[in-house]
């Protein structure tokens, strides 16, 4: 049976000085046909190229299904929906539980595959008031996730994204979230963690240096905005 999944949203944002920073995590709906070049989205701006962007972050995927949580949670008078993550690609359905690393899904003209869960960062915890809500992301998985580009071309919020490939050894999102940020130095996961061909070069490089000296990364200026 072929597993296809129909797409809530589709955004795209610039950069501009929102919530105290440079930021394009405010993203608009695009209804039309748009080109998805290995970078990303056409018109798509990312402010720090450094942590954020690139052709192996080239999308944000983010399911609806978590607005529900955070909002009640939090209880806040924010509007907790999409694109409230800064994703480009909103769906219900599609979660860490049933989206596997490494996994290609056909989108119109193009191929995109995932290539590592997103890492949260203090950002959104300035985007949404809430402090440590960063942490609180990580601490859970619901993180969703990033793709990179196989094979650029139009898509459309209309064309749904059709499950092609997936690997044998395929672990689902929400594992490597639980081995990269809640176990990290567990050397069976680490190991597991190795296999996976198409985890992003930042996150293997991250593996390969924690199986070589036994520690973990800093992790405080992501999550928080301070060493």
């Amino acid at each position: 049976m072929i597993q296809q999944y129909s797409l809530s949203g589709v955004f795209r944002g610039k950069v501009a000085s929102r919530y105290g920073m440079e930021t394009a995590i405010d993203k608009f709906a695009v209804q039309e046909d748009i080109y998805l070049s290995p970078e990303g989205l056409e018109g798509d701006e990312c402010a720090d190229q450094k942590h954020h962007g690139g052709t192996e972050r080239a999308l944000h995927h983010y399911p609806v299904e978590h607005y529900v949580y955070w909002n009640n949670k939090y209880q806040s008078d924010y509007q907790w929906q999409a694109p409230g993550m800064g994703e480009n690609l909103s769906s219900e359905s599609m979660t860490e539980d049933n989206v596997c690393l490494g996994d290609r899904y056909q989108w119109g003209e193009a191929i995109i595959e995932v290539s590592q869960p997103r890492s949260p960062c203090f950002k959104l915890s300035k985007r949404w008031g809430v402090e440590n809500f960063s942490v609180d992301m990580q601490d859970i998985s619901r993180c969703g996730w990033l793709y990179r580009v196989i094979q650029p071309g139009r898509v459309n919020v209309n064309e749904p994204l059709v499950l092609v490939e997936r690997l044998d050894n395929a672990m689902t999102v929400r594992e490597v979230c639980e081995f990269y940020f809640g176990d990290p130095l567990n050397q069976e996961g680490l190991l597991k963690l190795k296999q996976q061909d198409r985890l992003s070069h930042s996150w293997m490089a991250k593996v390969e240096q924690r199986l070589e000296t036994g520690d973990v990364e800093n992790w405080n200026f992501r999550l928080l905005g301070h060493a």
